[in-house]
């Protein structure tokens, strides 16, 4: 029995599984529910996601990975078998050969973190490449000529920023400045302001809905339900897409300056193709409006949004499973 060759694009906010041949076969949240007594497996995926906010003493519901990095090891095991079980069918006598994703410029302990998850789960073999650099080939750039390419992937727990030339990464960096760290900013300022208290779960609902980080792109109003820290009780406010735009702002231009940075340290000819073409935006941060028209107006070049930059990462790892054995080399 041939063994499937698997993509899987490890992500703080959600695990996005790759089959050579036949797409993207599995997208589900990065949440795992527990016994918190036994440690055992309750839920995995959608149905532990909403569970988030809302479970018993003994029912812990987690997300495995932080700031796109392993935090529960025994957590993102059990999460990433379950998938991998799900996709691959009941039999694991066929030992898929994987690769995985992860951030740029983590530590060497960290991969090999993200390796041995992967290795326990019955892999054959297990590559580990860099999240922009798969994401650039999965939005369809042409990394391999010798021509300057800037992709910036805001995920959920990271946001990688990269420039690339001849098939590899020429500058980079990774800031834990992402979509989780929205969510958390929209929480705080509706806490502060309205002194009411919010879940994650809302919060990302109303980045979603609402969200932006550009002056008057989007006039839009939202209803918000929590509880009101004053009285206990729960309590509707109204919010408007400007006061989000004030939650996000400082996060969103703390992205801009980091782009920026890598810019100012890229090669004259590199620069000079990326004014040319454009920089491309990835990942889930890519959907907030108004993300292009910020970068844009601070950086002074064309962006770009990938045409799915949801499943960039995904789609990459396709295109390199019909390469492994330059990867081999």
């Amino acid at each position: 029995m041939f063994a499937k060759d698997i993509g899987i694009d490890l992500g703080t906010a959600n695990v996005l599984i790759y089959i050579k041949g036949q797409g993207v076969v599995l997208n589900e949240p990065s949440v795992v529910a527990l016994d918190s007594e036994t440690r055992k497996p309750l839920a995995v995926g959608q149905e532990a996601r909403g569970m988030l906010g809302r479970t018993p003493g003994k029912v812990h519901a987690i997300k495995p990975l932080k700031d796109g990095v392993i935090a529960d090891f025994d957590a993102t095991e059990i999460m990433l078998n379950h998938f991998i079980r799900e996709v691959n069918g009941k039999s694991m006598l066929s030992r898929p050969r994987i690769l995985i994703c992860c951030p740029s410029n983590i530590t060497q302990v960290e991969k090999n973190a993200i390796k041995e998850a992967a290795e326990r789960t019955g892999a054959r073999k297990v590559y580990l490449q860099e999240e922009p650099k798969v994401a650039a080939i999965g939005a369809g750039l042409d990394i391999s000529k010798p021509s300057g390419n800037m992709v910036i992937d805001i995920g959920g727990g990271t946001t990688d920023i990269a420039v690339l030339s001849l098939g590899d990464i020429v500058n980079s960096t990774s800031i834990k400045i992402a979509g989780n760290t929205f969510d958390n900013a929209i929480v705080k300022y509706i806490k502060n302001k309205y002194k009411l208290l919010i879940g994650d779960c809302t919060a990302e609902e109303i980045k979603l809905t609402i969200g932006n980080v550009y002056p008057d792109c989007t006039k839009e109003k939202m209803e918000v339900r929590g509880r009101d820290l004053v009285t206990g009780l729960p309590h509707t406010i109204t919010l408007s897409s400007e006061e989000i735009e004030e939650a996000l702002k400082e996060n969103a231009l703390a992205i801009v300056h980091t782009a920026k940075s890598v810019l100012e340290q890229t090669p004259p000819e590199l620069a000079a193709d990326i004014i040319n073409k454009g920089i491309v935006i990835t990942g889930g941060g890519a959907l907030i409006k108004g993300f292009d028209q910020l970068l844009s107006k601070e950086l002074k070049v064309p962006i770009i949004i990938a045409e799915s930059p949801l499943t960039c990462v995904a789609e990459g790892t396709g295109i390199l499973l019909k390469n492994l054995r330059l990867l081999d080399k």
